[in-house]
């Protein structure tokens, strides 16, 4: 017992000893590495698929990290991710539909991971990642030509209103998703080059592993003009947030959601209510089934690390 005791003193001494303790800030770039389906690109002749991963982007962190023993450190992390544009839907089939939705991450996360110094200027760390706030938002415009019995009805509801042949409706809405808190892994190599006892510059390889599930969502912004075919708009805010489409001779549109919920199960009868509501008009909320989206991703980051004063004194 008294050697157990001296034992886990001469470690803690050690470590209080030894106690290091330093902040880094970085940025870097990311390419997506799950590589799933985001979306297609549909044309007159074919429609082909997209991939992608919603981790790929520009992202920032600071870091503090608190080192045990010349070897070994544990951190904590802080990060933002500006998520590049992954096409959802693109499509262009002249005279009758144009159609160009991108989706990108604006997300916050947190990692837990431990450090471990390989040489005095090289190191590796893994460990836990969590995103803990932010968004996917989808940015869609879309563009649908009007058939002549459209053209008609619009015509007989609006005196003057003289559209033509070729006239348009043009749809513009933001769309937020949101996801349940997941678990994710980080891990990195990286090599640090000292400018002096305090400050020094490091570039490192980083491996994030990790998969959103969605929860929810909601329109941010919806509006739909009528416009002419020589690009005057004849009816401006036709539909909007407080006013949105429903399947229709003058909508032209399926149906549109102020929230959507997202969930693993949902019964005949709940899809039979929901149907049911829809054929009534109610644009107010749906439920679907919920799937996982790509955030994983491999990058490199460069940053500046700074050791506080009396740190690793023996």
């Amino acid at each position: 017992m008294k050697q157990l005791i001296t034992v886990v003193a001469a470690i803690l001494i050690s470590t209080v000893s030894y106690a290091q303790f330093q902040i880094s800030a970085s940025t870097g770039y990311a390419m997506g590495s799950a590589g799933m389906l985001t979306g297609t690109t549909t044309t007159t002749t074919s429609t082909e698929n997209n991939y992608g991963s919603y981790g790929e982007g520009l992202n920032f962190q600071l870091r503090g990290t608190y080192f045990l023993n010349e070897k070994f450190g544990l951190e904590l992390a802080l990060g933002y991710l500006n998520g590049a544009d992954q096409t959802i839907n693109k499509t262009s089939v002249p005279g009758v539909a144009e159609v160009n939705a991108i989706a990108r991450a604006r997300a916050f996360g947190a990692s837990t991971s431990m450090v471990y110094k390989f040489t005095e200027n090289f190191y590796g760390r893994i460990g836990a990642l969590l995103k803990v706030g932010g968004k996917t938002e989808a940015v869609v415009s879309s563009r649908a030509y009007l058939s002549d019995p459209q053209v008609a009805f619009f015509n007989s509801q609006i005196a003057g209103l003289d559209l033509d042949s070729g006239s348009y409706s043009q749809t513009n809405y933001i769309e937020d998703f949101h996801g349940h808190f997941p678990l994710g892994f980080v891990g990195a190599l990286g090599y640090k080059f000292d400018l002096d006892e305090n400050f020094s510059l490091f570039v490192e390889a980083e491996y994030y592993g990790i998969s959103l599930k969605r929860k929810d969502s909601e329109l941010a912004e919806f509006n739909t003009d009528i416009v002419s075919s020589n690009g005057t708009i004849k009816i401006p805010g036709y539909k909007s947030l407080d006013n949105l489409p429903s399947p229709s001779l003058e909508t032209m549109a399926t149906n549109v959601f102020s929230n959507t919920t997202y969930v693993d199960e949902l019964s005949h009868t709940e899809a039979a209510a929901q149907a049911a509501a829809i054929d009534a008009g109610d644009s107010s909320h749906s439920t679907e089934l919920s799937q996982k989206v790509p955030y994983s991703s491999f990058g490199v980051n460069f940053g500046i690390t700074y050791k506080f004063s009396g740190s690793s004194k023996k």
